[in-house]
């Protein structure tokens, strides 16, 4: 049996990197060209000029956050798709409302490596649990399972007994789906009497595999692995039977960033996840997730050599309300940029004597002078906070810009 999809998970990780960066500065000249909203993003941008990481971070950051403010002054997609409506083969409303585009193609959302290294092989039958209806989910997966030679069963959500009827008749080699409507199905099996041999493996999403569930599967000799990915990218990054971090899709360029900015952040620290696409019909340009992850050093045991990220973290939007005031990681991350001396902050909101109180803790290994940088962070907030100093290293490396602790108070 073959161990990987093609000979692109074990290229040199040097020649990989200069094929997707060589490729960049066309995708960023084919977005401004066919996606308005690219078009005026980014219309100062030389795009041929955009040939390296560095180059690429100076680039403004699309977040997911603004897609339903744009896609209601723009509609249907915000002006960010490259192919006119009656072009696409399917659209979907993801909640939000997000609209989602697909265009025709095989595994147009790239999903068919995570489904090889979870083991799915052509000819064998997957239980597709995932949403067929509104969202892209049910869809993205099937394309990919088809694309490895596999055969579908739309089992979509819910219906527990019906699944298990289902897996039982056809003989569902693996299941495809989020990681605990597995574990719903199998004790229903067990409540119904049904033994289920056939099914062997899994490939979940959208939603945290626990350890704990994880082990569940183990000891019924079924291997789960997950991956990682969002309607509007396909897949960003899988898992494979090293079970050490996700390994990044070979057509993607991701970048680990400050939340509340664009700026990459250390090798291992956690920040928000970034995304270039090289698609055609949707070409996103550093795709704000609103993910937090973190890169893994090294290349995998299994011997794909792509980098690889530590899976989800957590959520990058950490907007808390002060006072009755909003107060952004954007904001804090103002602060920083007026005081370069600073090399991390964490703002941490508390209460003290019944009223919010905050507090910007300050990793630093040079003078700062307080003051200053408390006058800076009330310009920014509109909101008075003390600045404390702590040692360099000293704060989690969780991602985490704002940190609310009143109910902990």
């Amino acid at each position: 049996m073959a161990e990987h999809y093609d000979r692109r998970e074990t290229q040199y990780p040097d020649a990989r990197e200069a094929a997707l960066l060589a490729a960049l500065p066309k995708q960023i000249a084919h977005a401004r060209a066919n996606a308005s909203f690219y078009a005026g993003l980014l219309r100062e941008v030389a795009s041929e000029d955009v040939t390296d990481r560095a180059a690429l971070a100076a680039l403004p950051v699309t977040r997911k956050s603004k897609l339903i403010e744009t896609q209601t002054c723009n509609p249907p997609f915000g002006g960010l798709t490259a192919e006119p409506l009656d072009k696409l083969a399917r659209v979907f409303l993801s909640a939000g409302p997000i609209a989602d585009p697909e265009a025709f193609g095989q595994d147009w959302w790239r999903m068919c490596r995570a489904l090889f290294a979870a083991g799915f092989r052509e000819g064998e039958l997957v239980h597709n649990c995932f949403a067929y209806h509104f969202t892209p989910a049910g869809a993205m997966f099937e394309n990919g399972a088809h694309a490895v030679g596999c055969v579908v069963f739309p089992g979509g959500t819910g219906q527990t007994e019906a699944q298990v009827g289902a897996m039982r008749q056809f003989r569902a080699n693996g299941y495809i789906g989020t990681p605990d409507f597995l574990k719903v199905i199998l004790e229903k099996a067990d409540e119904m009497g049904v033994d289920l041999p056939s099914l062997r493996k899994a490939l979940v999403s959208g939603g945290p595999l626990f350890p704990s569930l994880r082990e569940f599967y183990d000891q019924r000799d079924i291997s789960v692995l997950e991956c990682y990915g969002t309607a509007d990218l396909g897949l960003i990054a899988y898992e494979s039977e090293a079970r050490e971090g996700l390994i990044l899709d070979e057509d993607v360029i991701v970048e680990i960033v400050r939340p509340g900015t664009g700026d990459p952040v250390a090798p291992g620290e956690v920040g928000e996840v970034l995304v270039t696409t090289f698609n055609k019909a949707y070409p996103l340009i550093r795709f704000a997730t609103g993910d937090l992850s973190a890169v893994v050093e090294g290349l995998s045991p299994c011997g794909r050599t792509a980098p690889r990220i530590k899976g989800w973290m957590g959520r990058a939007d950490q907007t808390t309300k002060v006072k009755g005031m909003f107060v952004h990681p954007e904001q804090v991350a103002a602060v920083l940029k007026q005081h370069p001396e600073i090399l991390r902050a964490r703002l941490v909101v508390t209460l003290h004597d019944g009223a919010d109180a905050m507090v910007l803790k300050c990793e630093s290994g040079a003078d700062v002078d307080r003051t200053a940088v408390a006058e800076t962070l009330h310009v920014q907030c509109k909101l008075r906070g003390e600045v404390e100093l702590v040692a360099p290293g000293s704060l989690p490396n969780d991602g985490k810009v704002i940190e609310d602790a009143r109910e902990i108070a």
